[in-house]
């Protein structure tokens, strides 16, 4: 049986045309390769490397989908995961708090076993905080043990950009869990998740002499990955959708080749070894990557480091490089995902279902003369009208999904195609 829970969640995402966050197992079809590759990815995360991927596909293809899979995977494996959308306002990249507000946006998200759903930030402090303190005064030890503990873990951070501020920060957290002073607290989650605009507000709050601000974004996140393996972690996953944003909805070249220049450090670091721990999915459009004036290869760096391998082909595909192209779904991939649906919508239940084998085989025959390939291409709409008939026969159980899939061809048949317009177009008499 499927949780009323995951039930209600999957089926609204989908009707909406958005991917669920939970229940993912349920419906995932297809991506086997790609899912492995990214796997071994975090394999080698875990023994202390690094990974970059970019994730590419047309809209509509599964690249949401894929990353919150990874996302639920890499918590299986005890990673911490950070998820957030760049926009124009919240990017790699940008004066005025841009960055640093793509930075506050993945802290809010941080997600752990415990707090899948985000907001772990705080219960993964105190966890870290308070097993210590258990630890070390059931032996005997005390305040001044812990935080001399605290203190050793951290000193490892302090090698890297903002590591004494980091720890620090830390320390101050200690201090008010021992005094149960939330303010304090609180003020230390603040500066964790780059919400203070100031160094004046910082240093009265909690004694510290900067903040985590625009230019500090990527070293903040190098900090994070650091800490959560200290804090029992095998490593940080973070999954930035919508890169788009960056080559199409970013007007001034200056800015764009900006944010590049952030892509180009982290792709050279993951290359070179020189973090580690952490595992960066970046996902786009194959416009957003191959766009030789606006996308990632108008950055003549990444336009090397990204470029497929010449002898790989689709039936000798090459998924050890850092770009992934997401494979179109095959038809028979299109049949379980529906099937999965089905299954989903009646509770697990087969006695529940409201349309047989046959009737999915017909809708996407009916799916395949209306939108062509595009159908298992970009299955987004697909899957919409799916569970809009799955809906109406809920909803209406004197009704069959033949009657209802004859209306709906005769409603597409009955529209006006592109060149058949009436008199009474409004353009139909225009005239420059």
């Amino acid at each position: 049986m499927i949780r009323s829970k995951e039930r209600t969640a999957i089926i609204r995402s989908l009707a909406a045309g958005v991917v669920p966050s939970v229940g993912l197992q349920h419906i995932q079809v297809g991506r086997k390769d790609e899912v492995e590759a990214v796997i071994t990815d975090l394999k080698q995360v875990e023994d202390g490397t690094s990974s970059v991927r970019f994730i590419m596909g047309n809209f509509g293809s599964g690249k949401t989908f894929f990353l919150n899979l990874i996302s639920n995977v890499a918590l299986k494996r005890k990673f911490a995961v950070l998820r957030a959308d760049i926009t124009t306002e919240r990017r790699l990249h940008g004066s005025g708090g841009k960055a640093r507000g793509l930075y506050s946006e993945l802290l809010k998200n941080l997600s752990t076993t415990a707090r899948p759903d985000g907001g772990a930030l705080p219960s993964l402090v105190e966890r870290w905080v308070g097993d210590l303190d258990h630890e070390i005064k059931s032996s005997g030890g005390t305040e001044d043990d812990v935080q001399t503990e605290i203190e050793k873990q951290l000193s490892q951070l302090r090698s890297l950009v903002n590591g004494y501020e980091f720890a620090k920060v830390l320390s101050r957290y200690y201090e008010g869990f021992q005094q149960q002073n939330d303010n304090l607290q609180q003020a230390a989650l603040r500066w964790l998740r780059a919400e203070y605009s100031t160094k004046t507000e910082a240093r009265e709050d909690l004694g510290v002499r900067s903040i985590i601000d625009d230019a500090d974004f990527y070293d903040s996140l190098k900090l994070l990955a650091a800490f959560v393996r200290i804090a029992g972690y095998r490593g940080l996953l973070i999954c930035l959708d919508e890169l788009v944003v960056l080559s199409h909805r970013l007007n001034h070249t200056l800015a764009r080749n900006n944010n590049y220049e952030t892509i180009l450090t982290i792709l050279n670091d993951a290359l070179q070894g020189t973090t580690e721990g952490l595992a960066f999915l970046f996902a786009g459009t194959e416009e957003c990557l191959e766009d030789r004036r606006r996308g990632l290869f108008s950055y003549e760096a990444l336009e090397t480091r990204l470029a497929s391998n010449r002898f790989a082909s689709t039936s000798m595909r090459d998924l050890t490089g850092p770009v992934i192209k997401l494979e179109s779904l095959t038809p028979e991939d299109c049949y379980v995902l529906l099937h999965n649906i089905r299954h989903v919508f009646a509770s697990g239940d087969e006695k529940q279902y409201l349309i047989p084998d046959e009737g999915i085989a017909s809708y996407l025959q009916h799916c395949q003369q209306r939108m062509g390939a595009s159908y298992y291409q970009t299955p987004r709409e697909t899957v919409k009208d799916f569970i809009g008939l799955l809906q109406i026969l809920e909803q209406h159980p004197d009704q069959s999904w033949q009657s209802l899939l004859g209306q709906f061809n005769q409603q597409e048949t009955q529209k006006p195609s592109a060149g058949n317009h009436s008199r009474s177009d409004d353009l139909s008499e225009f005239r420059l």
